[in-house]
């Protein structure tokens, strides 16, 4: 209740007159929705998830990568510089909260782009603002933070955990270590040195922040040809922080872009996989090179909104197209919890609305983003079940789409590599595929059952699927993004001993 109040109590000087503008704001967008190509909230999963069956936690849609008219643009001729609202992304953050709850999201976060001074923004003007949609639109949490101006590396989320000095939270990392932040510019705030020195000092918080690597192969001008962000580089910040630093996007934002004419992502340089980045959708690429050394570095899936493609941008709104699901209580620090510990599973067009991914064995039993462990004096077979939901309706496009096929992969986890550069993982396989023949319906759901035979060593299971016939995706061109549909899950690891 803290929070809460003190939202309030910064609201109270605010006039009804600009209360009923933002509230006007919405109703205005309530009623475009439908002629938006639209669908109504998806109601949450209402399976509990887990093994108690009695944590509250269920899968609950959100994104935590939205701009708002906040990324904008500063006039550095003056000093101290001054900025411009709505240069670069031009909706309020109440409509993108609007627009989240229309299409189904219970949680999502506003990461505006950094600047010269960028922090005071945020804090002064920004910030208010996200305390009015707090109140006008409570059924989606919405988290404070950024787009980070990583050093050394592309754009990164950063979320702050919600409590009451959250603004001055941000304030400081942005400050501090944002390499545009500084005015005049700081080359010395552009360096791996400085991006592993701020992921120490955000570690110390006492309320630890989450970062998410955002886009990470846009710039990669080849398979494996790294740009701007480097396997070395993410294995340095997960080392300082591991807590803190815990993945990238599986499937960037921008999926709208060959709907006028562009790259899907924004990908011009090589493109993205049926959506997804290559570092995710390779098998025995670099997010499984990651997690062959059991890292818990984890993949999310985003809309980077700026401008609706209907307005000649390239972007869908918060949730129309793509959705990160976290098995989480609909508390923001239980949503928090479940990114830091990957209780995630991704998915494009609503292919699904739940995934639960299960290893057992002798009564012991992990589920996505947890460990089974398992002796070796036992009996080592592991039953894994993998149990999907397919959207019931329409999803953003008016389409109903249908799983055609669901693959496990397994790769093994052989401790740290000395190459920091590694990003392959050659013990990861497609071990199963399943078409609509191999699973069973039980209610709602979709239940597949497979055996892994004498599992001698340390492992890690996860899951795919589509509704496309390809084997493994295909690099994208300008194919509509909603003929292209995929899920992933996060992984399940097997520990021997």
């Amino acid at each position: 209740m803290k929070d809460k109040n003190a939202e309030e109590s910064q609201l109270a000087g605010l006039s009804r007159r600009r209360l009923v503008k933002y509230a006007g704001v919405g109703a205005t967008l309530a009623a475009a929705a439908p002629l938006m190509g639209g669908t109504a909230a998806l109601a949450d999963d209402e399976r509990e998830f887990g093994n108690s069956g009695t944590n509250g936690r269920r899968w609950r849609a959100g994104d935590h990568h939205v701009h708002s008219e906040y990324s904008g643009a500063f006039d550095t001729t003056k000093n101290p510089p001054t900025f411009r609202k709505g240069a670069d992304a031009v909706y309020p953050i109440v409509t993108n909260a609007i627009m989240a709850k229309y299409f189904g999201l219970t949680w999502a976060m506003c990461t505006d782009h950094g600047g010269p001074t960028h922090s005071k923004v945020n804090l002064e003007q920004a910030y208010p603002d996200l305390l009015r949609s707090r109140v006008l639109v409570p059924e989606v949490l919405q988290f404070w933070g950024m787009e980070f101006d990583a050093p050394a590396l592309d754009h990164h989320t950063l979320m702050i955990p919600h409590h009451a000095d959250e603004a001055q939270q941000l304030f400081e990392l942005e400050s501090r270590f944002a390499k545009h932040d500084a005015f005049p510019a700081d080359p010395g705030r552009d360096t791996e040195a400085k991006m592993v020195e701020f992921l120490k000092a955000a570690r110390g918080m006492p309320r630890k922040p989450l970062v998410i690597a955002h886009h990470a192969a846009r710039s990669a001008t080849g398979l494996g040809v790294w740009g701007q962000d480097t396997p070395r580089e993410f294995r340095n910040g997960n080392n300082a922080a591991p807590d803190i630093y815990v993945g990238f996007e599986g499937a960037p934002g921008h999926q709208a872009g060959p709907l006028n004419g562009g790259a899907r992502g924004g990908y011009g340089n090589h493109p993205t996989y049926g959506g997804f980045d290559q570092m995710t959708a390779r098998v025995g690429g670099l997010w499984d090179s990651l997690l062959g050394e059991g890292r818990h570095w984890w993949i999310t899936a985003t809309s980077d909104s700026h401008v609706h493609w209907t307005r000649g941008g390239s972007d869908f709104w918060p949730g129309e197209y793509s959705k990160t699901y976290v098995a989480a209580r609909q508390d923001y620090g239980d949503i928090m919890d479940a990114l830091r510990n990957g209780r995630i599973f991704v998915t494009t067009g609503d292919l699904i609305t739940a995934l639960d991914v299960t290893a057992s064995n002798q009564g012991r039993q992990a589920t996505v983003g947890e460990t089974l462990t398992v002796s070796s004096r036992d009996r080592t077979d592991v039953e894994v079940v993998i149990r999907f939901r397919p959207l019931e309706g329409e999803n953003g496009n008016g389409d109903r789409p249908q799983v055609r096929r669901v693959d496990l992969i397994v790769g093994q986890v052989t401790g740290v590599s000395a190459n920091l550069d590694a990003d392959t993982n050659p013990t990861t396989k497609v071990v199963a595929r399943f078409g609509e023949r191999d699973w069973r319906r039980q209610g709602q759901d979709y239940v597949i059952r497979y055996t892994l035979r004498d599992v001698g060593t340390d492992s890690y299971l996860r899951v795919r699927g589509t509704g496309t016939d390809e084997m493994e995706p295909l690099a994208d061109g300008k194919e509509s993004p909603w003929e292209d549909l995929w899920f992933y899950s996060n992984p399940v690891f097997v520990r021997v001993r």
